[in-house]
């Protein structure tokens, strides 16, 4: 049997510096022209088990939507930053900070957090 995805657009809300934008959402799939059930979709055994989890999926989605948009914004701000640093005559990385952001993260979020922490600094490096 060979799955079929429809492909669809769901709106993203605008950001601080970024218009709002439509981003390619999957459909549910169908197999052989028969429609796949949620409980299928989802991995659950119920309908009732695959209304939650499309629920929370959907939740999912709306927060992932919102911390893209919080480190487009947080990338904003450090282009603001690193342009007052260097204008100013100093560098464009201020290793004592990243310290003290690693920290935090690794702080509040264990080891994964110093890796999501790292991932947001190179993010945010050199935007200017």
């Amino acid at each position: 049997m060979t799955a079929t995805a429809v492909s669809t657009a769901r709106t993203v809300p605008a950001t601080a510096g970024g218009p709002e934008k439509s981003v390619p959402a999957t459909a549910p799939a169908t197999v052989a022209d028969k429609p796949v059930t949620a409980a299928e979709r989802t991995g659950a055994r119920t309908d009732e088990a695959a209304g939650l989890i499309t629920g929370a999926r959907e939740r999912i989605d709306a927060l992932d939507d919102r911390i893209i948009g919080l480190i487009q914004e947080r990338m904003a701000v450090s282009a603001v930053i690193q342009e007052a640093r260097i204008t100013s005559g100093g560098r464009r990385v201020n290793l004592s900070r990243e310290m003290e952001i690693l920290g935090h993260y690794s702080d509040a979020l264990g080891k994964p957090g110093t890796a999501l922490a790292m991932t947001l600094l190179e993010l945010c490096r050199g935007r200017i």
